[in-house]
Formats: C-alpha cells, structure tokens, sequence
C-alpha cells in the first residue's frame, strides 16, 4: 500500500499438552514452548510493530511461588527484544546451575516463562498513548489462583461508552476510557461471580477453604463466563485468555471480522492470528490449521480438555477483505490466489484504459505488498494477447503477409519493475518545503525501460487510501520517465467509510475518494446535501445503535463510481506533472469473486456487519463537519 496505514494486532497462544519433560527428551529442550512462541510471533511481525508483550502460565505451583510470568517492550524490535531478555534469563541460569538446568521440573520451580500456557501480542496503537502500559498482556490480578486473568487480543469495540456505564452501573470504577479495559473487567467481573457461586457451592458441600480452591478451578465454566461477558459488545473482536489456574480460551466474534486460526495434537494447541505462521513454526500441511468458528469460543481447560463452544450468536459472517487484500502475510495459500485473482479481474479495465495498445505500455506496481496483485494482472494481459494473437491468425490465415506475422507474434507484454523504495532514506526534515523535496526521493525509479512520450505506465497498488505518497511522490517519479500516460491502478475499490473494527482508518478526512464526492458535490451545485447528511447523523445521536443508518451513503449516491475515480485523478496529479493521469478501482463485485469467502467489505460499501458501525461512521462525518480531528471511537489496541 503506498499509502501506509496501521491496524489490528496480532495474536500468538500455546498450549502445552504433555510435561516439560516430554519435550525435553523428544526435542531436546525443556524451552520447546517458548520456542515456538518466538517463531508465531517473529512470523506475525507485519501485524505489530508499536510493541509486543508475552505471559506465562505455570501449572500447580505451590503457594508463595509466582506462576505469572509477564514481559512486554516498545518499539520495531520488541520482539526481539522480548526473547531476547528471556534468553538471557535462561543464559544465566544455564551458567549458575549447569546440573539443576537439564531437570525440566527444577526450571519450571526456580526460572520464569517455564509455564505450560504461552500468551503472545503484537501491537499497532490505532489509539491512546503509545506507551508500555498500552502493550498487551493485560493482567487482573487476585490472591486467588482462579480469579486472576492475562489477557491479549485483536479487538475494537465501537460501544466503549455503553460498556463503561454497564461497569458503572455494577459498581466499578474503570480507570480510563478504553476497550482493553471494559473487555479486562468485564471478562473479570464474571469471572469472579462464577469463583463466588462456586466457592458457596463448596462451602455447602463440605469441602475446606484449601480444598475449594481446586474445586473451583475444576467446574469453572469457561463458556458462561465468556457468553455473559461479551452479551452486549459490539465489535470486531479475536481476545485470548489465560486464568490463573491454566483455563485458557480464544474467542471471535459473531461476524468472524478479526480472524483467528488454530492447530491441535497430542502434544500441543496453538492459535495465531495467520494460518501460514503456525504451518511453518510447526512444519504442519495446510489442512491441518482450522479457523475458530465465528461467535465460538475455543476453550483448553487445564486437565486437557478442548472444545469449541458458543458464547454469541453466529452472525452473517463478514470476515475483513483488508486481511486478504493487504494485511495478512501473502504466502497464505489462500490468499496468494486471491491477490493473484484480484490483479487479473482488473485486466478488463487497464486494457481499455491503454486502448488495448500492449506495445506501447509498460506493466508495473508499486511496491511491495501489490507485487501479488501484479502477477495476476500479468497473467491477465498475457492470456489477452494469446487470445489476440490466435483470433487474429485465424481470422486471415490465408492471406497474412509474413511482416504482419512476425509483427503480430512479436507482441509481448512489457513487464518492469520502476519503483524500488529506499528503506534507509528518512524523511525527518521538519520543514515543509524541505520535507517535500525528501519525501520525492522515498522511491527510487529504473531509467532507460520507458520510452519518452511514447509509452503509458501502468503500476498497480493494492489499495489507495489517502493519495498522498502517490500525489508527494510516486506520481513525480514516474513522470520523470516521461510516459505520454500514466495509469494507477487499485486492486481494492474505492476507500468511502471508516474502520471501526481494528484497522486504523476513522477520520472521514483522510479518504481521497470522500474528498472527490465532497468536490463534486460543491462542483455540481449539491452542497447541500452534505448539511443535509450532517442533520441527519446528529438526530441519530439519542437513537439506539440498532435503528441508526449509514447516513453517510448520501454522499456518494448522486454518482457513478468512474466520475469519482476521475476526480480522484484529478486531485492528486500534481500540477507540474507532464503525463496524463488515470486512476482505476476494482469493483466490489469481483472483490467478492476475488474473496469469496471474506465478505466483510464496509469502508467500500459502507454495509457495516454490526449495528455499533453505522453509528462511527455518522460520528466520524460530524467530526469531519464539526473540525475535529479525532477517532469515532475509543480503542487502545
């Protein structure tokens, strides 16, 4: 994406199924889980790099002990910088006691992050402070063993508020307005409800208070404490947990918009937020990693026990397109054919744009994260040309000249790669006129591939969000190749709605193609209906969350999806740039074809899978109306 942009974080959990022990004498080291658990989160990194934290469980450690273990960092190198430490830690004790280090069960007793449960997080802060105590795990802690809870997730709720009074209102005192927190003392808020029922329940059976404690960590329901909790959220949600005790849980929610994928052996369960991550930490086939079901809970006790269990509802399921389209690693198999598919159904629209002329076009794409998207394009214009050249052929098969043949099978599509972005140019000049200058030089281009006034660019990117880097940058670089045109292609459609769910896109203000309707309604005398949506959205605000609409469609509605990508054009061709602009955008219908089965498609359509969205995006218009340039939401991930 040339236009960067954060969003949702990143989940790693391990479940260790068999004594350190085993995997003492099957791997060879009594480090086996956190290991793995360095690999899932290395493999995630494009999911985080605000910061990082990892905890850990011990099973049945005796009183006075601590069986909590807790580390997180800041920064790009927070991962490493995590295991780095731990492998210090494992270093030092290595060294002191060489004999006692090979005994699995003396490291579980003495040394920390030598717990059964592993619980990782990869954060991007789409919110709030970006400080240490914004970094995942979340802990709730308790003298009891069962009332203690580490929490981590990939979450955004669009109710914060409502939550927060539903806290109030039990009589609790959160400490700050965010989702992390309502989603901690929620989660913790029945949690202990269900320590206390149980613990009166042993207390009627006769059992003594150092007895009850086992009894209560052996009954917990896990999944009445989830469906109570998460009754009244509303957002995009995968949140892992561990309890004190060893009860550990995944949840998703109902729509299945965050995803969450999971693998389970004899030896081990492990969750991630990417399927490629776990088969190559554990080396496992494909089919061997499923998904956690929409609005189900996955749920590992701590006799072994796992099972799937419903805490809400299934909904329509509208799992996040974004995920395919940009954010999740590409060498998914699935979704490698789905940016694959994306490129070649906008082959239609780039040959009409360049007339059909191969010849006289060069094919690229902007890098990196499109570079899928490209080879699917590129098997679009190649299968053209055959087509092209073999219809041709037959068509005067008895009367082509041999120039006319050796022409016709000497079309060959002309595929370069112009752009290379200079990963070690910064641009931290403050001022502007300075700054711009720099931030042209952020690309670096191939010279002597285009031929002057002759030849058309065109570079596809996988989405385009605000326009910016193309408008500061991207555009000036081609241009100073001197196509007669350049192209710039979308493999996502148009950006018209905020993220609501994760991904850090709120501000109405930052959508290039908000900002072509916006234009074109001033242009076409039709301002008015902008105070008109504006009235709307704030009568919506004393309405409950299931009667509000997306007011905000209004805006686009008085026009066809061309006019708006031709002022798109329009607003980011800089005015000294020589070569004609045009912009394209996939559509939403060969989006779906593209993802069939991620159909979560609300900044496109604006169709938000929960009722919570329509009222974001309302908010965020009256933001943009009222100046205020703040998120319609609260969140802390």
């Amino acid at each position: 994406m040339s236009d960067a942009i954060k969003h949702e974080c990143g989940i790693a959990m391990i479940r260790l199924l068999k004594p350190l022990s085993y995997y003492q004498e099957k791997y060879g080291t009594p480090y086996y889980g956190i290991n793995k658990l360095y690999l899932l989160m290395e493999k995630q990194h494009n999911r985080g790099q605000d910061g990082a934290g990892i905890a850990t469980i011990k099973f049945d450690v005796k009183p006075g002990n601590r069986y909590i273990s807790r580390y997180r960092a800041m920064g790009s190198t927070a991962v490493a910088d995590i295991f780095e430490y731990v492998q210090k830690k494992f270093a030092a004790v290595n060294k002191a006691y060489p004999e006692q280090s090979k005994d699995p069960q003396w490291l579980k007793d003495n040394v920390s992050f030598t717990g059964e449960v592993l619980l990782g997080h990869l954060r991007y802060g789409t919110h709030g402070k970006n400080s240490i105590e914004s970094c995942h795990p979340f802990l709730r802690q308790n003298n009891w063993m069962t009332r203690n809870l580490v929490l981590a997730g990939n979450f955004n709720m669009t109710n914060v508020d409502e939550l927060l009074q539903q806290l109030y209102d039990l009589g609790q005192h959160p400490k700050e307005q965010a989702d992390t927190v309502t989603v901690l003392e929620k989660i913790g808020h029945f949690l202990d409800e269900e320590n206390q029922e149980l613990f009166d329940q042993a207390k009627r059976d006769g059992f003594s208070n150092i007895e009850i404690s086992g009894q209560i960590g052996k009954n917990l329901d896990v999944s009445k404490i989830l469906t109570r909790s998460a009754k009244t959220w509303d957002g995009g949600y995968t949140i892992a947990g561990i309890f004190g005790h060893g009860d550990a849980f995944v949840m998703r929610d109902p729509a299945g918009i965050r995803p969450a994928f999971y693998y389970q052996d004899e030896e081990v369960l492990v969750v991630a937020s990417e399927r490629p991550v776990i088969q190559t930490a554990f080396n496992i086939p494909l089919g061997s990693v499923q998904e956690i079901k929409p609005g189900y809970a996955l749920i590992a006790k701590k006799d072994g026990t796992i099972t799937q269990e419903m805490f809400r509802e299934p909904a329509v399921q509208k799992s996040c397109s974004f995920e395919r389209i940009y954010f999740s690693r590409g060498s998914d198999a699935d979704i490698y054919k789905e940016r694959k598919a994306l490129g070649k159904l906008l082959c239609p629209q780039v040959l009409n744009a360049v007339q059909h002329d191969i010849k006289n076009t060069v094919f690229s794409f902007i890098p990196n994260t499109a570079e899928v998207s490209y080879y699917g394009m590129m098997e679009g214009v190649q299968e053209y040309v055959r087509r092209h050249q073999k219809e041709v052929l037959l068509q005067r098969a008895d009367k082509i000249s041999d120039k006319e043949l050796d022409d016709m099978l000497s079309i060959q599509p002309r595929f370069e790669k112009l752009n290379v972005k200079d990963a070690k140019l910064r641009t931290f000049i403050t001022q502007d006129a300075d700054r711009q200058d720099m931030v042209q030089h952020v690309y670096d281009t191939t010279y002597g591939i285009v031929r002057d006034h002759e030849d058309t660019i065109v570079a596809i990117d996988d989405s385009i969000v605000r326009g910016t880097t193309l408008k500061q940058s991207i555009l000036t670089i081609l241009d100073r190749l001197n196509p007669k045109k350049i192209v710039i292609v979308s493999s996502a459609p148009q950006i018209r709605y905020p993220d609501c769910y994760g991904i850090d896109m709120s501000r109405m203000g930052e959508f290039v193609a908000f900002e072509a309707a916006i234009s074109l309604l001033k242009q076409r005398g039709l301002a008015h209906i902008i105070e008109d949506v504006y009235q709307k959205c704030l009568a919506s605000l004393n309405k409950p969350k299931d009667e509000v609409e997306n007011y905000v469609k209004a805006i686009y509605e008085p026009f066809e999806a061309q006019e708006i990508s031709d002022e798109i054009a329009r607003i980011i061709k800089p005015h000294h740039l020589n070569a004609e602009v045009e912009v394209l955008f996939q559509t939403l219908d060969n989006l779906h074809i593209a993802c069939p089965n991620h159909l979560g498609d609300w900044y496109f359509s604006g169709d938000y899978p929960t009722p919570g969205g329509n009222k974001v995006v309302n908010r965020a218009f009256m933001n943009w109306m009222e100046g205020k340039n703040v998120r319609a939401y609260f969140s802390s991930n």
